[in-house]
């Protein structure tokens, strides 16, 4: 994979992992890591959330009142 950033990303990107201690590479691999975590936690949430509106539509209807 290559990653092409503008002169200004990469830039800003040199600065954080040098003031973190990391390699670039480091920061990279951490930032997609969080994307993807954070993608698949939304994932899992809203299907929770879509059963429970489902398990409990009733309820909800009747608290909506």
């Amino acid at each position: 994979m290559t990653l092409r950033l503008s002169d200004d990303e990469q830039d800003h990107l040199r600065a954080r992992a040098e003031a973190d201690g990391v390699s670039m590479q480091d920061v990279a691999r951490r930032a997609i890591h969080a994307y993807v975590t954070d993608a698949d936690h939304r994932d899992r949430v809203a299907t929770a959330a879509a059963r429970i509106m489902t398990a409990h539509a009733d309820a909800i209807e009747r608290l909506g009142r």
